[in-house]
């Protein structure tokens, strides 16, 4: 066996299958699906992407580059050399995926793509023309913050309305309150009125059958 390393594998997927080498093939398969693009979901795109990236990045790990690394081993044993650099792209291919999977997962990215997709498609059904400044700064900013200030101008209408109906059954409970009181004052005050007459006739009864005791140790 020579000192030069010939690399006559493919780079191989998780499946074992062979996977393509050919920058042509990938420059032609980036090229459509940029050409697709607008028409496209994007969740589409980005696993197109990821699938591409991970394809070149397989073809960087080439055999050959992976034999001259560990060439010793490789002229004793090339067959054993091979096997590992097949089982080494699998457990790479499989675990760039679980990654990428993960992230996705973690970070909601189909929801967000989704619904970048929708805003997209909104803005598409929008007829109207963009706004454009008009090359004076004061008019800009006046008719950017004049709707502002008007919209908040409104919000604070409304909750001053709504504080000031708040406060006034606020008022109305204590006038209720207050007047509750007054009342049971007066009942309070009438009951008392009505006990003090009984009170003195009790007082003279028992002044005049125990005089030589006073009312107020009884």
């Amino acid at each position: 066996m020579d000192g030069n390393v010939v690399d006559n594998t493919q780079p191989t997927d998780s499946t074992g299958k062979q996977t393509s080498t050919s920058d042509d093939v990938s420059a032609n398969t980036t090229d459509k699906c940029a050409r697709l693009a607008p028409q496209a979901n994007r969740l589409k795109i980005f696993n197109k992407v990821v699938e591409k990236s991970l394809q070149r990045l397989i073809v960087d790990a080439s055999f050959h580059r992976f034999a001259q690394s560990f060439h010793p081993f490789y002229k004793e044993n090339p067959e054993k050399t091979k096997q590992i650099h097949q089982q080494f792209i699998a457990s790479l291919q499989k675990h760039i995926q679980d990654d990428i999977n993960k992230v996705v997962e973690e970070c909601e990215l189909q929801c967000k793509l989704e619904e970048l997709d929708r805003l997209c498609d909104l803005a598409k059904e929008n007829t109207e023309d963009a706004w454009r400044p008009s090359g004076v700064p004061e008019q800009d900013i006046s008719s950017f913050l004049m709707p502002y200030y008007k919209k908040q101008e409104l919000i604070m209408k409304r909750e001053l309305e709504k504080m000031r109906r708040e406060n006034a059954e606020l008022a109305k409970k204590v006038q209720d309150g207050r007047g509750a009181i007054a009342s049971m004052e007066q009942r309070i005050a009438a009951a008392v009125d009505e006990w003090k007459a009984p009170l003195e006739d009790l007082r003279a009864c028992i002044s005049a059958i125990c005089p030589e005791e006073p009312f107020d140790e009884f």
